[in-house]
């Protein structure tokens, strides 16, 4: 049986948007669709008398929302299996289980409680940085969203345990029929050798010429088993986060690894994918991976 691709809903325009982007990624992987509401009006409303056969209106509501996300999923793409569900938890919760029986999780950029101004909900922060699965927080302009690039971008890093987003990413480009660009950022010694431009040319030399060799290591694997999808290298000079950010332009889909240490709580991102997360001109998938 395939685990679905689950989707957090919560009536807000940027769910919205998340729905609309799972159907066409379910479609693409032949993947049934689980959209899931969280809500804790059960909690309270089974605990009190009730004096009105009237469903109390916060229960309105939440069955509102689920109703009319799986409908808005079913008329987008008739084709795949969609289904609904309001579950009594809190929404991080929730996901974070449901992550456990996924394809991956998918949420939108900010829910309806977001605070004016920031650019990320803590709901999908949260998400990406303990769930078990892939998270991808669909972002971005509208271009983007659409896929007019053709192409899946993904970031390599200096362990060999981020290599999971580099098999993520060919997986993705291979069922979107587009190309992979694999982005290994690179820097410069120059300012260290300031005074002696011969050593910083030859140490800029073996740092670019490293970065490339980590690319070929990477992708060998994705190579053999993926014939069929264009891989490109790109060693760029500059720190990670602001060089994926900037790829992230041109991309339909941006891929990042998260190291997930065993033992630890909380939070769990490195810079590249907070950067991303928050400031991605596309959306953001990112790959857990366990050390």
């Amino acid at each position: 049986m395939e685990l679905p691709l689950v989707v957090g809903v919560d009536g807000s325009d940027s769910s919205l948007l998340a729905v609309d982007w799972a159907v066409d990624e379910a479609a693409r992987h032949g993947l049934p669709l689980r959209l899931l509401h969280a809500s804790r009006w059960e909690r309270y409303e089974r605990s009190r008398p009730s004096l009105s056969t009237d469903r109390p209106a916060e229960e309105a509501m939440v069955q509102h929302i689920i109703a009319s996300c799986t409908e808005r999923a079913r008329l987008r793409n008739p084709e795949v299996k969609a289904s609904g569900e309001v579950l009594p938890d809190d929404a991080v919760s929730m996901l974070l289980a449901a992550g456990h029986e996924a394809f991956a999780l998918v949420t939108g950029s900010r829910g309806r409680g977001a605070i004016t101004g920031l650019l990320l909900g803590s709901v999908s922060l949260a998400a990406a940085a303990r769930a078990v699965c892939p998270v991808i927080v669909v972002r971005g302009s509208e271009r983007n969203l659409q896929g007019s690039f053709g192409r899946v971008v993904v970031g390599v890093g200096d362990s060999t345990s981020g290599d999971g987003a580099v098999r993520f990413a060919a997986h993705e480009a291979k069922a979107r029929g587009c190309a992979l660009t694999a982005v290994r950022a690179w820097r410069s010694p120059a300012q260290e050798h300031a005074d002696q431009p011969l050593i910083a040319d030859d140490a800029s030399g073996a740092n670019e010429e490293q970065a490339s060799d980590r690319l070929t290591d990477a992708l060998r694997e994705t190579v053999r088993e993926h014939p069929e999808v264009e891989v490109h290298r790109r060693p760029v000079e500059g720190p990670a986060h602001r060089v994926l950010l900037e790829a992230s332009a041109e991309a339909d889909l941006i891929v990042v690894g998260a190291l997930r240490r065993h033992g630890h709580f909380g939070l769990q991102l490195g810079r590249v994918a907070h950067t991303l997360l928050h400031h991605s001109e596309c959306p953001v998938a990112v790959i857990p991976q366990r050390v």
